[in-house]
């Protein structure tokens, strides 16, 4: 209940993106909670990062299951995803009634504010992070990177730079930087079972919905429509409007006018920007109905992120405990990172 209410306040108070989200649960369960250490927080920020999906949800539902095992996971995600599900519902059922300058002024005076939010916690990651010309050197080479590297898969490029450069320069920082774990990071880590269940579970529907093709009814296809979206991006954020667009505008489901204005909607709100898919699933015409296309919209968005965090967190925990040395490498690899989406949330 703890969990679920937590992550309820921050579902309703994170404004700003995915960057300003980690900001949020750093101040919240780092510092205020203490239900985890530096160290592991950034790590996760790191592990979620590299996986596709939406990092700040994979990144909340990690620290729930970390604190109370499946049912803080569930618990965290609903929490922090609900809010902003039913404000783009509310939304997408009036947005034929909205429009005219008081609607375009309030969406861009919340845009303007959710600016504020995103410069606060870069500043705030960057001096814990970069605490020296090394790796302040680091976090500007991945801002340059993902500024020429315009391609989908920049933020891969990035993490694979991050790593190598870890391997060069960082390999002895740990042992004057090692901080001490807290009884959340050997909390709930799952099994290797669970995460062979959930891998496969994910690349069989992956791989199998597609399959179905013209069989399938409607509200099959509009789940596969998005759970493809929520599998295959990486970055997160407004890195999932192009496979979005591609699935829905130009399929016909969805009018443009309609899907910026929706965008422009998610933009102002609080909570995950994958939450768009709410107010995509309720006005597509692909859907079976309103209510149903929503749900399956969300659930399919959001389910291989979590997934593929339950598949990653038992080896996650074996990858990061054991040498000093091997902590060292990490810790320059997770700034690259985390410095990534930093970078990223300026360039759009």
């Amino acid at each position: 209940m703890v969990v679920l209410l937590v992550f309820l306040k921050l579902g309703v108070t994170s404004f700003g993106g995915p960057v300003a989200h980690i900001g949020y649960f750093r101040r919240e369960f780092v510092e205020r909670r203490r239900w985890l250490d530096e160290r592991t927080f950034s790590d996760l920020v790191g592990m979620c990062q590299f996986l596709p999906g939406p990092a700040s949800s994979q990144v909340g539902f990690s620290i729930g299951l970390l604190k109370a095992g499946w049912r803080g996971g569930i618990a965290a995600w609903l929490g922090f995803t609900l809010p902003s599900v039913l404000l783009m519902l509310v939304f997408a059922a009036a947005a034929p009634d909205l429009g005219g300058r008081a609607g375009d002024g309030a969406l861009h005076g919340l845009k303007l504010v959710a600016v504020a939010v995103v410069a606060q916690a870069v500043w705030d990651m960057a001096r814990r992070l970069c605490p020296d010309r090394r790796r302040e050197g680091i976090a500007l080479l991945a801002m340059v990177m993902l500024a020429v590297l315009a391609t989908p898969y920049a933020q891969v490029m990035v993490i694979a730079a991050g790593a190598l450069l870890g391997l060069a320069l960082c390999g002895g920082l740990a042992a004057t930087s090692r901080e001490s774990q807290t009884t959340a990071a050997s909390g709930w880590l799952g099994s290797r079972k669970a995460s062979g269940a959930a891998l496969a579970l994910y690349l069989g529907l992956l791989a199998g919905l597609p399959m179905l093709g013209a069989s399938a009814g409607e509200g099959l296809r509009l789940f596969d429509a998005f759970y493809q979206s929520g599998a295959l991006v990486f970055g997160g954020g407004h890195v999932v409007l192009a496979l979005l667009q591609q699935q829905t505008v130009a399929s016909g489901w969805v009018s443009p006018a309609a899907f910026l204005s929706g965008y422009g909607a998610a933009q102002a709100f609080p909570g995950p920007l994958f939450t768009f898919a709410a107010f995509l699933g309720w006005v597509s015409h692909a859907g079976p109905g309103h209510w149903l296309g929503a749900a399956l919209a969300v659930a399919g968005i959001f389910l291989p992120g979590l997934l593929l965090v339950v598949a990653a967190l038992p080896w996650w925990a074996c990858w990061r405990l054991p040498s000093t040395r091997r902590s060292g490498r990490v810790q320059c690899g997770r700034l690259l990172i985390l410095r990534s989406p930093l970078a990223a949330s300026w360039h759009w």
